[in-house]
């Protein structure tokens, strides 16, 4: 059916453009970007996996919040009726 060196050829074209006008170049630059593309798609599956696996985890979170203390003014001001400074 297909030629192995028909489907490299149309693999390498599949990822980018030929890289250089030798062909023993363009193939080393074609395998880089196989390597690259096949550990984005590993890293991909393993993403998804995680997700797939901690999908609706019936997991309770329980959330605390505490009231904070009221904190001491650095300056001491009073203020009078009319709320002008004393």
């Amino acid at each position: 059916m297909f030629e192995t060196r028909n489907v490299w050829r149309l693999w390498a074209k599949a990822i980018g453009e030929k890289a250089h006008r030798k062909d023993d170049v363009a193939d080393k630059v074609a395998i880089i970007r196989t390597i690259i593309f096949t550990t984005y798609l590993i890293t991909n599956a393993f993403i998804v996996a995680g997700v797939i696996r901690h999908w609706n985890d019936e997991t309770i979170v329980h959330v605390e919040i505490h009231e904070a203390q009221p904190t001491i003014p650095l300056v001491n001001t009073r203020f009078n009726l009319t709320g002008e400074f004393e």
